[in-house]
């Protein structure tokens, strides 16, 4: 009695859990989805369904770790200036505005495809909007392709954003087989971002005018600068070597707080501790389903399916991300995952539906929300009737090139 008691309060506190984290908040509550989540995560144990020790077994440190010596490091290449001048240097060379599409594509794919895309996406957008401004040309354009590019570059490899590090500590993927298998998937990708957007909006880009790309302001600290690229390619060669992406993480994000001769403050403020307690606590909500709901024969069910099909996989990742966004997706997967055959391809499939997913719609990503929000700000307007012309296309395109390629 008690179990079944057990079973139907995992069932309800998760079902509440992920409405709220897909709906965005709790109507009549100040519950937004960081809070929903530990809600979730405290009722699980409050309910007899997770010991307290069961609950933080259940946290997967190793994705909390990535996470937060990413975040130090993008911190550290925030504040020295490194990635305005990347970018300045990028758009200083354009001469068309197809070729100024282009380096910001090409800038904000490459640059997501080492480190979290949202970070990217605070860090360009600022500086396009400023760029658009000088030039006089229409901004929505480009600022589409800063998003879909971070999207889709991202999905590179197991440190492009959040949910892919999670598949790396879950899946014990190696850096460099998750970049070999879908770096393909981001090189055509961003071609077709290029090709869309043009098409789109063809007056801009296929018109004979000729531009000046002036070169952004940039205020940057050469010594940061130096020493914040100096340590993000020894962690790249680090990962690629086969070392714990966790270890190297935090190794890496603690030389900087040690070496930089910067104030500590400066690189806690880049830290989002909001998003470490979300992901916290989705980890004990899922493993709290997993224990008390996952029966044999409800397993047994599941594989009927045959999710080791890619093209059903894909299809039932993309669905899943766009209702309750790609982390919770992926959490929510796992314990199906982990019993096909083949899991690690699996697992490369779900991380490039989940992120390739994001450019849907304008919702579909916390990196798009980001673009739109900082635009709004400057009396810019990203409709989502814009976005969807280019969106739902390059999502179905990039989706089924990922399927034939993956």
């Amino acid at each position: 009695m008690m179990a079944e008691a057990q079973r139907i309060a995992a069932i309800v506190i998760f079902l509440l859990t992920y409405a709220v984290v897909a709906i965005g908040r709790l109507p009549g509550f100040r519950l937004d989805r960081p809070a929903a989540a530990f809600f979730g995560a405290a009722a699980m144990v409050g309910f007899g369904v997770l010991s307290p020790a069961e609950a933080y077994h259940a946290i997967d440190m190793d994705t909390i770790a990535l996470l937060l010596g990413m975040m130090i490091v993008v911190a550290s290449l925030t504040r020295s200036g490194a990635f305005r001048l990347i970018v300045a240097w990028a758009v200083a060379r354009a001469r068309h505005p197809l070729l100024l599409l282009v380096a910001i594509v090409l800038a904000s794919g490459v640059l997501s495809a080492f480190m979290v895309n949202d970070t990217i996406c605070l860090v360009m957008t600022p500086l396009v909007l400023d760029l658009m401004e000088r030039l006089r040309r229409p901004p929505v354009p480009y600022l589409l392709a800063i998003a879909m590019a971070a999207n889709i570059g991202s999905v590179t490899t197991i440190t492009g954003n959040p949910q892919n590090m999670i598949i790396g500590s879950l899946s014990h993927i190696s850096y460099g087989r998750f970049a070999a298998a879908l770096a393909p998937v981001a090189a055509v990708g961003l071609v077709l971002v290029v090709v869309l957007i043009a098409i789109v909006w063809k007056g801009e880009f296929f018109s004979a005018t000729r531009i000046v790309a002036e070169t952004p302001r940039t205020h940057a600290s050469g010594p940061l600068v130096r020493l914040s690229a100096w340590v993000m390619l020894a962690m790249v060669a680090g990962f690629f070597a086969g070392a714990s992406p966790a270890a190297v993480a935090i190794v890496g994000g603690a030389v900087l707080l040690v070496v930089s001769r910067t104030k500590p403050e400066k690189f806690y403020a880049g830290i989002d501790g909001v998003l470490l307690l979300m992901f916290a606590s989705l980890f004990v909500v899922v493993a709290g389903v997993e224990h008390a709901v996952l029966t044999p024969g409800l397993i047994d069910a599941v594989a009927k399916l045959h999710l080791e099909r890619t093209w059903l996989l894909t299809i039932v990742t993309a669905a899943l991300s766009n209702i309750v966004s790609n982390v919770p997706a992926v959490l929510v997967l796992h314990p199906f995952i982990s019993r096909l055959n083949d899991p690690a391809h699996a697992w490369l499939i779900v991380a490039m539906a989940s992120t390739l997913a994001g450019n849907l719609t304008l919702l579909g990503s916390v990196a798009n929300l980001i673009v739109a929000q900082q635009a709004r700000a400057r009396g810019v307007h990203i409709s989502l009737l814009a976005y969807a012309l280019v969106g739902v296309p390059l999502t179905l395109l990039t989706l089924a090139v990922g399927v034939l390629l993956v």
